[in-house]
């Protein structure tokens, strides 16, 4: 998945994804990344797109970014790949 301005998403990105709620890429199905606390076995079902913790603990997966969908600060590229 990218940003709208053409960026790819990757694991660890800090996003925006409304004005008062922010997250981080904990997967991304799209680049086959996942994390340790989000391994690709328990993931790899949605197929594409990210998967996104907020600071309060929610999960939300994005296939495309929306208009509020924004990169804050870039993360560590590709943290370990699990199975």
């Amino acid at each position: 998945m990218k940003y709208t301005d053409g960026r790819l998403v990757v694991v660890g990105d800090r996003v925006r994804l409304s004005e008062d709620q922010c997250g981080t890429v904990v997967c991304s199905m799209d680049a086959d990344e996942y994390t340790r606390e989000y391994p690709r076995s328990a993931w790899r079902y949605l197929n594409s797109g990210v998967l996104v913790k907020t600071d309060e603990g929610e999960l939300f997966h994005y296939d495309e970014p929306d208009e509020d969908f924004e990169l804050i600060a870039r993360g560590r590229k590709a943290l370990k790949k699990s199975t």
